[in-house]
């Protein structure tokens, strides 16, 4: 994962440990929340039984999938600078703020969204929403905050050339999704190009012309009182206007020809995989929650069947899962994703394509489709008894199209499959002799690259 999204990732971590929420049952989740368009903000608060805590989630379309035609690196360059001042309160003071009540307030740049990951008490709460409104409304997009910013981008840029796993990621989506559409990622040197010689100027002009409320997704659950924070938001994102929508491909990627790729990095333990394909849905099409389960089957956890097979029976591994991703607004990928000592890469990638075939031939059997959708269920269950999780739940629903009353549906479409149904989507959607393979790191017989250049010395010219 790369930089962009890690950031997000780490913040939703934070997120999702806060306290518990026994109020949150299995039934009626959708009947305690409240959704309202709150100053053009799409506002859904969630009063729950856990004390004093208070999550706060958002996101709003301003991701790398947006950038500019002339500088791709402005999107993430702009979230990165959105906690660095405001024209009312420098960094400094906007950090004492919040450490003085023990409060966190976070962004992060993913694909297509601009992701807000705060947490606070309830009697603060006033307090954290103001900031998120200074931040996101009028930041400062200071020069000296900006350059070093930008040089953090590079730096870190430049770990991520050398990551074998970040490679395969980019030569993965490169390969499956098509020139134009939003999942297709830039190359890791082409943002470090675009880092170096951006500007400030195109920062505040990014952020002017496509961060607004129009699309702008804010969930706030815990400790709180629906009215009141109503109240607040209003007080706070008053007057403010703009915003543009996610960007939705009328066509979806098709699936190619079967190829390989190779990305030969020099002294590297291991080699990391992927291999998959464009699946041609998003999480809302009728097939997808099918897909899901039944690749959670091949290759979720240690119950997988290519966990059971690749690592625990022939000991060729010890990371190989299968997933979909990137689907919650735009049709999504499937993959395979594994790491391999570059001595057993042969090997390793041979049982993992045996133990594909067959799954992908015969399907999946009654007894794991019943264990599975269970474990998928159980597992939901869980994550929304804690404030995180729900809040989460509820923001990832809101993305993919869906109504609160998701919360309550979901395991009932889970539990409702059959094993038919499963197959069908597996073989409708995904075919293995059309599959992307992708190999980063130590290569056997590979070429490797040459080291990144250095970074230019901060403030220096681009």
């Amino acid at each position: 994962m790369s930089i962009r999204h890690s950031l997000t990732r780490a913040a939703l971590v934070l997120a999702a440990a806060s306290a518990l929420a026994p109020g949150s049952h299995a039934a009626d989740l959708a009947a305690r929340g409240h959704r309202t368009r709150t100053a053009g903000i799409d506002l859904i608060t969630y009063p729950t039984q856990v004390k004093q805590v208070v999550v706060i989630l958002g996101a709003l379309p301003g991701g790398d999938a947006m950038a500019p035609v002339q500088n791709i690196a402005i999107p993430t360059l702009t979230g990165m600078m959105l906690d660095r001042g405001t024209r009312a309160l420098d960094k400094f003071a906007i950090a004492q703020r919040l450490e003085s009540v023990g409060a966190s307030l976070s962004f992060g740049v993913g694909t297509q969204s601009v992701e807000i990951h705060g947490r606070c008490l309830r009697k603060d709460l006033p307090l954290v929403l103001e900031l998120l409104a200074q931040e996101l409304r009028m930041p400062a997009f200071s020069a000296e905050e900006f350059t070093k910013a930008r040089q953090q981008f590079i730096g870190q840029l430049q770990d991520e050339i050398d990551n074998t796993e970040a490679r395969a990621r980019e030569k993965f989506g490169q390969a499956v999704f098509p020139p134009g559409h939003p999942n297709r990622p830039h190359s890791i040197a082409e943002y470090l190009a675009a880092a170096r010689s951006a500007t400030v100027e195109e920062v505040r002009a990014f952020h002017a012309s496509t961060y607004g409320p129009a699309h702008f997704s804010l969930v706030v659950a815990g400790d709180l009182v629906p009215a009141e924070v109503d109240t607040q938001v209003m007080r706070h994102f008053r007057g403010w206007s703009g915003g543009r929508d996610y960007l939705r491909p009328a066509v979806a990627a098709a699936p190619g020809t079967a190829i390989t790729q190779t990305v030969a990095l020099k002294d590297k333990t291991s080699v990391s995989v992927l291999l998959g394909e464009p699946t041609g849905l998003r999480y809302k099409d009728p097939e997808s929650i099918a897909l899901r389960v039944g690749t959670a089957i091949l290759g979720h956890g240690f119950t997988g069947r290519l966990m059971g097979t690749v690592r625990d029976r022939e000991g060729l591994t010890y990371s190989i899962g299968a997933g979909v991703g990137e689907d919650s607004i735009a049709d999504g990928d499937w993959h395979i994703a594994a790491s391999f000592a570059p001595a057993l890469l042969e090997k390793g990638i041979g049982a993992t394509r045996r133990v594909l075939d067959t799954w992908w031939r015969d399907g999946v059997t009654d007894a794991e489709l019943e264990a599975r959708k269970q474990g998928i269920v159980g597992g939901y269950l869980v994550g929304l008894s804690t404030t995180g999780g729900l809040a989460n739940a509820i923001l990832t629903s809101v993305q993919r199209g869906y109504d609160l009353d998701w919360l309550d549906r979901y395991p009932q479409v889970v539990r409702s499959l059959t094993r038919e149904q499963v197959n069908e989507a597996i073989r409708r959607h995904l075919d293995p002799a059309r599959m992307v393979l992708v190999e980063a790191g130590s290569v056997p017989g590979g070429t490797a690259e040459s080291p990144a250049p250095e970074s230019s010395p901060p403030g220096a010219p681009h």
